[in-house]
């Protein structure tokens, strides 16, 4: 919709997760350096937490673009106690047949599909997102799983990303035993204000950007509506840049920015943005 009218070769704020955007904060960093030993160490369970919208999606993406070839890696993204047995998504993640009568059956074939990974030299990894979702029966279900092993060697490692509500539900005396089995485990905060800045110019010159479109004394109010979060940074840059594109602005500077964030308040859905404080000129003015 917009992107001529900026110059740019795509959109630059999806919501998508895109590793092609993947912005390296320290933290974000951290994150992926803890995920990506736990994978290439063996590690029985790695977990990664983070509020909605930080980036968990988006860094696992990129780990499995990037896996050795003897990883087979099965994903579930949606999984909720009440819809459907556990083992069956598992199955479904693998790409295997999940339609045996017997439960015992069905671990049975899932037993074999992990040997027979082993023996043809595949490491096999499940990769659990949206994990808060997961009931204390459901992770000691996995915890028993990872119990299938062949001499010394881990069968199956776990990955498990989820909110802040999944090491709640970790800290319960009934998981201990799960919880010994966590070799590799980080929690990742919102963007600093300063980051901010980087991650916005940094997107829009992902998609082609070669000339300022949002001033720098809109960064500050960015991170301040959105608490640093990058899903919500890139609802708002998105909707920005519609508002700038209808008023044929070039620039998206603080005064469009807080005539949409008021406007959001008054009309929108998007409750989500926090209150600003709009810099008085004269405060403006002294950093200039």
């Amino acid at each position: 919709m917009y992107e001529a009218f900026y110059s740019l070769t795509r959109r630059p704020f999806s919501t998508l997760p895109d590793p092609d955007f993947l912005y390296w904060t320290k933290g974000h960093s951290l994150a992926f350096t803890v995920l990506d030993y736990g994978v290439r160490n063996d590690a029985p369970i790695t977990v990664i937490t983070g509020d909605v919208g930080c980036g968990k999606t988006t860094l696992v993406r990129h780990l499995m673009n990037n896996l050795p070839g003897d990883a087979t890696v099965g994903l579930i993204s949606n999984l909720q106690e009440g819809r459907g047995d556990l083992l069956e998504w598992i199955m479904l993640a693998f790409e295997q047949p999940f339609d045996e009568e017997s439960y015992v059956r069905l671990f049975s074939r899932f037993q074999e599909f992990l040997l027979d990974r082993y023996a043809n030299g595949q490491r096999t990894i499940l990769i659990v997102d949206e994990a808060q979702n997961l009931s204390p029966k459901m992770l000691e279900e996995l915890r028993m799983m990872l119990n299938v092993n062949a001499d010394h060697d881990q069968l199956l490692q776990l990955v498990l990303l989820g909110q802040p509500q999944l090491r709640e539900v970790l800290r319960s005396p009934d998981l201990e035993q799960f919880v010994q089995r966590i070799a590799a485990d980080y929690h990742i905060t919102p963007l600093r204000s300063e980051e901010v800045a980087r991650y916005v110019t940094h997107r829009l010159a992902q998609s082609g950007a070669d000339h300022e479109i949002f001033e720098g004394e809109t960064f500050d109010l960015i991170a301040q509506a959105t608490g640093g979060v990058p899903r919500l940074i890139n609802i708002l840059c998105d909707l920005c840049l519609v508002y700038g594109f209808s008023y044929e602005s070039k620039k998206i500077g603080t005064d469009l920015l807080m005539e949409f964030l008021n406007s959001s308040k008054e009309h929108g859905v998007f409750h989500q943005f926090r209150p600003v404080i709009q810099p008085s000129p004269q405060s403006v003015e002294a950093t200039t």
